[in-house]
């Protein structure tokens, strides 16, 4: 990030064992030193602060890859010094494979539209953009106000449509979610539709729950409504999760180019595309989608390359990964790996279930993950279960869901392809031990609490039951906040 804040006054050097060797005085650590040091003494210094970063493979928060094959590794760092800007070839073979397995409406001889971007957010303002534009061309063609732009998507939407709302300046209508259901209804989305509507965002994996949003009753409403309106709002689906795992897993679900109102797709390829992060995609169905007005052309890298990023300049190894990724598996390989995902979080799932202390929040249908939530959260709540797991090492998110569902707290566990089998049933093992061990602690509290209260009661009159929960799960707090800065 460019936003930092330094450290305290005695955070401001960065000291070494080993680097004293070379070092005879610490390193400024916000100030570029005035001297060159060895390079063993930079390696050692660096290196020895990466050890305190968490594992992760054990980082249960995170969609992206963490693991890929030795020959890719080595494929990566031989691009390592190429430039994205430079390739041609490469880009153009993963957006046409991509393209055809989300059913684009290519010719035999036909090259599909698309670019490579750094990730999905990149890749969801260049789609944005695309229907921005698209949208104000037509309006200033019929005469008609262009200055209000606005895009429907539900509550559950990362972060990044956020951004582009606020970045590219179109107003963002969002449907509420509701207890019980977390992601967009396409019933309320097609009702804040309106002639300044520039798309519908769907989202194939919803970042909270793993769900698929049901794009085809999206379209077919959307469509209704386009029919006795005369508008042609389109739709975008946000598949940045699930662009890689539905295909595989769900082949009769319709939710990509097959239906018609669905102009343009965005992928994560350092999701479940099982690159390292750094990659994503955009897809539009037929290049009509994208204003020609928005493509550059430079030829100063010795010849004519037309380009529609953001940026410029980037590395090309993760582009080189997911080609290799896409030629090494095959629909057969990726299609075996989504389902071991698929099957590793059913393990998981059933031994949460076989606990009794938990509600299950996702669905069967979806990315591979489990979310769920303590049926009761009285004595202690989901973020007490997910701070007390680090003692284990697991990094595993508790979060609260958005506007109307804010009171549901959840905790969600990833499934990725390096997350095994016994993993799963070990991550079970030391929930089961943290819930002991916070039920052990609570226990202790309200007996502390009883006690105290009898001889307040004694004084000063009996607490009413309200009361008494209130001030026990004060004590609590403190009590695991104390115990939390103990362990740390």
């Amino acid at each position: 990030m460019v936003l930092s804040k330094t450290a305290s006054e005695s955070d401001v050097s960065v000291h070494s064992t080993f680097a004293s060797r070379y070092v005879r005085t610490s390193l400024p650590r916000f100030k570029m030193p005035e001297n060159c040091i060895p390079k063993e003494a930079a390696y050692q210094i660096i290196n020895d602060e990466l050890m305190l970063d968490g594992n992760p493979r054990l980082n249960l928060a995170s969609f992206v890859t963490t693991w890929m094959e030795p020959e890719c590794d080595k494929l990566m760092m031989a691009a390592i010094n190429k430039n994205y800007v430079d390739m041609d070839e490469y880009p153009n073979r993963c957006v046409n494979m991509i393209a055809h397995l989300f059913n684009a409406p290519l010719g035999d001889s036909e090259t599909a539209v698309g670019v490579g971007t750094v990730g999905s957010s990149e890749a969801i303002m260049l789609a944005g953009l695309a229907f921005k534009r698209k949208w104000q061309n037509k309006r200033k063609a019929e005469g008609k106000p262009c200055d209000k732009p606005n895009i429907v998507t539900g509550a559950n939407v990362q972060v990044c449509w956020e951004k582009f709302a606020n970045y590219f300046e179109v107003e963002l209508k969002e449907v509420k979610l509701r207890e019980g259901y977390y992601v967009m209804d396409p019933v309320k989305a097609v009702e804040l539709v309106d002639e300044n509507t520039i798309c519908v965002a769907a989202i194939l994996g919803s970042t909270l729950n793993g769900e698929f949003e049901d794009v085809k009753l999206l379209n077919d409403l959307l469509l209704e409504k386009n029919k006795q309106t005369g508008w042609d709002t389109p739709i975008h689906v946000d598949a940045a999760s699930g662009g890689f795992i539905a295909p595989f897993i769900y082949p009769e679900l319709e939710w990509d180019f097959r239906l018609p109102l669905v102009k343009s797709i965005n992928v994560s390829g350092h999701k479940y595309g099982l690159v390292y992060a750094g990659i994503g995609w955009v897809i539009w169905r037929t290049k009509e989608e994208l204003p020609e007005e928005l493509i550059f052309h430079i030829n100063y890298l010795g010849a004519d390359q037309p380009t529609f990023t953001l940026n410029f300049s980037k590395g090309s190894s993760q582009v080189i990964a997911q080609y290799y990724q896409l030629i090494r598996l095959g629909f057969e390989g990726y299609q075996n790996v989504m389902e071991n995902c698929r099957e590793n979080a059913i393990v998981l799932k059933q031994g949460l279930e076989q606990t009794g202390r938990f509600n299950i929040v996702s669905k069967d249908k979806g990315v591979p993950l489990v979310a769920f939530s303590l049926k009761d959260n009285l004595s202690y709540t989901e973020f007490d279960v997910s701070e007390m797991l680090r003692r284990f090492g697991w990094i595993v998110p508790a979060y609260t869901m958005p506007a109307d569902a804010q009171h549901v707290t959840v905790l969600r566990v990833v499934i990725r392809e390096d997350f095994s089998r016994t993993l799963a049933e070990r991550l079970v093992l030391d929930i089961t031990k943290v819930l002991h061990d916070l039920d052990a602690v609570a226990a202790k509290v309200s007996t502390n609490m009883a006690i105290s209260n009898g001889e307040k009661n004694a004084k000063n009159g009996k607490k009413t039951a309200m009361e008494t929960q209130r001030e026990i799960t004060d004590v609590w707090k403190k009590f695991v906040q104390a115990r939390k800065t103990k362990i740390c």
